[in-house]
């Protein structure tokens, strides 16, 4: 090879990996770490605008909530494509050049609707997803069934864990209720997250080191009333999650949620946990209700968001102690709503 192309080739890798490497080593070193999460993003709609908004708030890392692409296909080709569109966008490219972006799905990019572990694709599924966020192959991702994972930012008494669940890949069945449209009847007996699953979430929770715990589900957990999927229709997965969470008692949890076309923040105390459990759901990046109407969630405590958005979780540090922010943003970095949960 001539020597001076081995030359250019080396700078270009050396700039290369300092900027997939930037945010760690922001984390180290800053008093502060931005994360920026979403979902609903339809490529079809061609609206790239969002990703420009996000950039200007200098993300550390990048959460998808699922429904990354409206894939729903048993077509592994045509979900890479679907894929491919979003992954190679000039402006999510900026993102991606300056954020780690990690993340997990939900039905449409699972590849059917509310669809749970009967999809026959799933294995082939997991795949695409993964090499949609660049998953290093060394991941512990790519050792056991599903897409549950486990970040880590920061170090010493500064550190945020982030769980990243998978609420699709073992869930159990759903059955409509006829009476009701689209919704679906309690499965009194379900199961979300499967037996190995919840076995890996009480080992990192249990664990107990990190100073903030952030747990991302792709559908809503608190949320009781409202018509579509969720984790109240399998209770007794709500009710495990739950006395999890209180067993463990781990430093500042909080959930995350994508999947309905709207943004709030929900509370929820819980007898045996030290801090009320709060619930950020971010949704949607391209489409939205086209109209507002009434959704009682007696644990909401924001307005509810119907524009479309992006969120925010800006955590600052006071010595070892952090403080956290909610935002949700849209067009042109309107911030809509800011909460600060009290741990």
């Amino acid at each position: 090879m001539n020597k001076s192309i081995v030359i250019v080739f080396a700078i270009v890798l050396f700039f290369s990996c300092s900027e997939k490497s930037k945010t760690s080593q922001q984390v180290m070193n800053s008093d502060s770490f931005t994360i920026a999460l979403g979902s609903c993003y339809k490529t079809s709609l061609n609206d790239n605008s969002i990703w420009k908004e996000v950039i200007k708030n200098k993300p550390d890392s990048w959460i998808w909530l699922g429904d990354i692409v409206y894939a729903d296909t048993e077509d592994m080709s045509k979900m890479k494509q679907e894929y491919d569109l979003l992954k190679y966008d000039k402006e999510y490219q900026k993102l991606v050049k300056t954020s780690e972006v990690i993340g997990i799905w939900d039905d449409h990019d699972y590849g059917a609707n509310d669809g749970g572990k009967a999809f026959p694709k799933k294995k082939q599924s997991k795949i695409q997803l993964l090499n949609f966020l660049d998953v290093d192959p060394s991941n512990s991702v790519f050792d056991h069934e599903g897409i549950y994972n486990s970040y880590t930012y920061g170090k010493g008494n500064r550190k945020i864990k982030v769980l990243l669940l998978d609420t699709r890949y073992f869930r159990d069945g759903l059955i409509r209720n006829s009476n009701k449209g689209n919704g679906y009847k309690v499965n009194e007996t379900g199961d979300i997250l499967g037996e190995e699953q919840w076995k890996w979430l009480a080992g990192e929770l249990e664990k107990n080191e990190a100073a903030v715990h952030i747990i991302a589900s792709g559908y809503q957990v608190i949320a009781w009333e409202p018509f579509f999927e969720k984790w109240s229709n399998f209770p007794v997965a709500r009710a495990r999650l739950f006395e999890l969470l209180k067993r463990s008692n781990p430093n500042r949890a909080f959930l995350l949620s994508g999947d309905r076309h709207i943004s709030e923040v929900a509370k929820l105390d819980l007898d045996g946990l030290n801090y009320p459990l709060y619930e950020f759901t971010c949704s949607g990046l391209t489409h939205t209700w086209s109209e507002i109407w009434p959704e009682e969630n007696r644990y909401r405590v924001t307005d509810l968001i119907v524009e479309k958005n992006f969120g925010l979780i800006n955590i600052e540090w006071n010595g070892d102690v952090p403080s956290i922010t909610f935002e949700i943003r849209g067009k042109d970095n309107q911030l809509f709503t800011s909460f600060s949960p009290k741990f």
